[in-house]
């Protein structure tokens, strides 16, 4: 089982999360009001640092496929992670962002509201490396980050309706994490908003003790099971 965490804002935070046990840690360049925004230097930093412990992934709401590169050439991650708005982005759009990207992998932001995002998974699965399952939330410029769980029913069918591994996200936490992955049995779990430690005045940090919490759990959830350990990359 693949976890996921979710937003890096130091070197040493994503270092810690990687020692905890974190297959991939995920940053936010500037976007405009997003949770945990690092600046642009601080996202290559962290990249270059977890190299080698666990693949760093970098998030954008963009959907110039210029602006993107820039991004990608600029931060160097591992993994791109796309989740604009809902719709804003179409599977072909997708494909010419990958094509603009080779060797870097795109993990493409699905908001699951109901039955017809099945058939919107399968199409933009056909053009992106990983699928991130996700919430969307008004006040917030893009899939996720919400905090909010969607209904993991529609996952499952995803899950079992594409060919692409399937990461599932949207208001995981240390204590839910395990039925989530029971009832979805996707690749692999992410986490933001209830791994993390609200700081005086403001912001957060993540909390370590729920990271590993997380994880333990996640991984515990379905036993030993290769299948759903091994990474495509």
């Amino acid at each position: 089982m693949i976890t996921q965490l979710y937003t890096m804002q130091t070197v040493i935070e994503a270092l810690a999360c990687a020692d905890a046990g974190a297959d991939h840690v995920g940053t936010t360049p500037p976007h405009g009001g997003l949770p945990g925004e690092v600046p642009v230097r601080l996202a290559a930093e962290i990249a270059r640092a977890v190299a080698g412990r666990a693949k760093a992934v970098v998030l954008t709401v963009w959907t110039d496929p210029v602006a993107i590169a820039e991004l990608v050439d600029a931060t160097r991650p591992a993994i791109l992670h796309l989740c604009p708005p809902a719709h804003l982005t179409s599977p072909a759009q997708v494909e010419r962002i990958r094509l603009r990207l080779p060797g870097v992998p795109v993990m493409q932001a699905i908001s699951v509201t109901g039955p017809e995002s099945v058939a919107e998974a399968r199409a933009y699965a056909e053009v992106a490396d990983y699928l991130i399952l996700d919430t969307q939330a008004p006040g917030i410029g893009g899939v996720g980050a919400s905090g909010a769980t969607h209904d993991w029913g529609v996952s499952r069918e995803i899950v079992r309706s594409v060919r692409v591994p399937v990461i599932l996200a949207g208001g995981l936490s240390p204590e839910n994490v395990a039925e989530a992955v029971r009832a979805v049995r996707p690749w692999g779990v992410d986490s933001l908003t209830w791994t993390n430690r609200a700081l005086p005045g403001g912001g957060f940090r993540k909390d370590l003790d729920r990271v590993r919490a997380f994880i333990a759990a996640a991984r515990g959830a379905l036993g030993d099971d290769p299948d759903l350990r091994a990474d495509p990359d």
